[in-house]
């Protein structure tokens, strides 16, 4: 009946053929296990009996966790002797979606006669200070057995409340702190863990922490450049700038599927080794390899298609092509009609790697305002090595990335609780309901109980979705610390209104030199060619330096025309030749008298408009 209303009609179907699956081949899953188990007590009173008599004694741990099913379980079990202990700390159940209920826990000491209580209050692990504010928060909920945490450790620090400009800014404030800690405190890696609400938010730490080479693993979970749907999408663009990458293409030809199956395949791949050509080559030609009109088609359609992206590679940038492929391909519409826990989460990762790379063309490549190559090819080549498979031991000493679902029962001496923000911590699904809310509530209560001497809690002002740069309002669980626990500072860029976006703050020559170190030296065999995006880029041209204007001081740009006479911060004085981009990111192309043509973003640039009453250095006034 829920999958009717939910208009899954077919899951009834499904589920039956299942069920008979299982029988047939003499196996139970997880639920039948408990559900056969039920019928058997229920239905069987010799054999209720029997279970009775064995089990005098019932102890549980983990209570919180358990499931209407095994509730009804203990109690058929326990009505004998009643000799039920169960362990568990209703404070952090937060598996729901995994079926389990609050009510179990919360409902016990009626269920059963004389049942007593001992709460287990003292903490050995965290300061005083995470403690109060994990009871103040923790307080706020209705549905709870009241209890209050104390420990005799010390006070310790307060509670550190740091606001951002963006995820990205998040991002490089929570690895600028990580070596500062370690520097200043002897800390390992192993000692921080970065905890956040959703897998799609570990994109921005993970790449802060590879630009400043400090090792992480994804606790529980994959890197997300390593995830499936990340890895399917970036395969179709390292493909369309590059036609012979062979990887790319078998990764992409039949995904989402088009009828060019495995078969197919093998068939492109030997005749590509047989003539000494790439896939892409003999995929020109499909009937000089002998398959069938059915098939040919499908390869036709398929070549059609990259060719009209390749086509949009010298006149859209990189988010507008990868937008482009992400549609045009159903790659994106598949994810989003998949309602499974998994393939949300897919489809969040998908927008996540949409909004970096919308982000990143939109952003300057420096502090004043430049704007270079926002091409796919220039794209690709800044996550090179950020796409690189990196394989860690799971014990080494590195930072724990990790949701804070995966983070239960874990403890660090350094905690960062990423994304406190309205609609994603509390979730947007999570916000209606009383219930949700409070197990939403209780995750946070989960975040600060990990911290053993100190707590970051970190939120960002603007946050890329789905395509659009989202104002954020600052989580309501915030508001339930009380001010005197909290020590509050903002961390943000020194030159946008926007904050650093990604691959920012490094100068030409710093990013350069990163992509040599990691790319070796260039193999000139033809099978083997580095695609030429993974070439490092030539060194700019050297800036003559400007002395500004005495009094120099940036003009409102929001008016700013073609023709105008401009000045710029470093660049120096120059003329505005064309005005384009979007109302809300304008870009001037700005010809200047010692420094050549220049693309700037006006909302970054320092430029200040000179009055027609003056005049350019070489002009003739009058």
């Amino acid at each position: 009946q829920e999958d009717t209303r939910a208009n899954r009609p077919a899951m009834a179907n499904i589920y039956s053929a299942y069920v008979k699956r299982c029988f047939r081949n003499g196996a139970f899953d997880f639920d039948d296990l408990l559900l056969k188990f039920y019928e058997l007590l229920t239905k069987f009173p010799q054999s209720l009996s029997k279970y009775q008599h064995k089990f005098k004694y019932i102890l549980i741990d983990e209570y919180q966790d358990t499931n209407p099913a095994q509730y009804e379980i203990i109690k058929l079990l326990g009505a004998m002797h009643e000799n039920v202990c169960v362990v568990g700390d209703d404070a952090q159940s937060i598996y729901s979606f995994r079926g389990a209920t609050i009510q179990n826990i919360l409902q016990f000491q009626k269920d059963y006669d004389h049942v007593k209580l001992v709460k287990l209050e003292q903490n050995y692990r965290s300061t005083k200070n995470i403690l109060h504010v994990a009871n103040k928060v923790i307080n706020v909920n209705k549905g709870q057995i009241e209890k209050v945490l104390y420990t005799d450790n010390a006070d310790g620090e307060k509670i550190k409340l740091i606001r951002t400009m963006t995820d990205n800014d998040e991002g490089k404030f929570v690895a600028d702190t990580i070596k500062e800690q370690k520097l200043r405190n002897h800390f390992s890696n192993k000692n921080f863990a970065i905890l956040y609400r959703t897998n799609a938010q570990s994109r921005a730490f993970e790449e802060s922490l590879r630009r400043m080479n400090i090792p992480y693993t994804i606790y529980g979970g994959i890197s997300f450049y390593q995830r499936k749907e990340i890895k399917d999408l970036v395969a179709y663009l390292r493909f369309i700038v590059n036609s012979k990458d062979d990887e790319a293409l078998k990764r992409i030809i039949n995904y989402p599927a088009r009828g060019i199956g495995k078969t197919t395949m093998d068939k492109l791949i030997l005749a590509a080794n047989e003539n000494d050509q790439s896939i892409w080559e003999i995929l020109q030609n499909p009937m000089a390899s002998g398959f069938r009109a059915g098939t040919k088609t499908a390869i036709d359609d398929f070549v059609t298609m990259i060719k009209s992206f390749a086509s949009m590679l010298t006149k859209k940038n990189a988010y507008e092509v990868a937008f482009h492929v992400g549609k045009q391909t159903n790659l994106v519409k598949e994810l989003f009609n998949d309602k499974s826990t998994e393939g949300v989460q897919r489809y969040e990762n998908i927008q996540e790697l949409l909004n970096s790379i919308k982000e990143w063309t939109e952003s300057p490549d420096n502090e004043e305002g430049e704007m270079t190559d926002k091409s796919l090819a220039a794209y690709l080549q800044e996550i090179t090595l950020l796409t690189d498979a990196d394989e860690k031991d799971p014990d080494a000493d590195t930072v724990k990335l990790m949701t804070i679902h995966a983070a239960k029962g874990l403890e660090f001496e350094c905690v960062f609780a990423a994304g406190l923000e309205e609609l994603l911590f509390p979730n947007a699904m999570a916000i209606n309901t009383r219930e949700e809310l409070e197990e939403e509530r209780r995750l946070f209560y989960v975040v600060i109980t990990r911290a053993k001497h100190k707590l970051w809690i970190t939120y960002a002002n603007t946050r890329y979705r789905f395509g659009q740069l989202v104002q954020n309002e600052p989580s309501r669980f915030i508001k339930e610390i009380p001010e005197e626990l909290l020590d509050k500072s903002f961390a943000g860029s020194e030159f946008s209104p926007q904050g650093n976006a990604n691959f920012r703050g490094r100068s030409a020559y710093e990013r350069m030199q990163g992509w040599q170190a990691g790319k070796g030296q260039k193999n000139t065999d033809k099978k083997n060619t580095q695609p030429s995006y993974l070439s490092p880029k030539p060194l700019r041209e050297k800036t003559v330096e400007h002395i500004p204007t005495a009094g120099f001081e940036a003009s409102d740009t929001s008016s700013l025309q073609e023709g105008q006479k401009i000045e710029h911060r470093k660049f120096g004085f120059g003329i505005v030749m064309n005005m384009s981009g979007a109302t809300h990111n304008p870009v001037a192309t700005i010809k200047f008298e010692k420094n050549g043509e220049k693309k700037l973003m006006l909302n970054y640039a320092k430029i200040r408009i000179v009055n027609d009453e003056e005049s350019l250095p070489g002009e003739e006034n009058g």
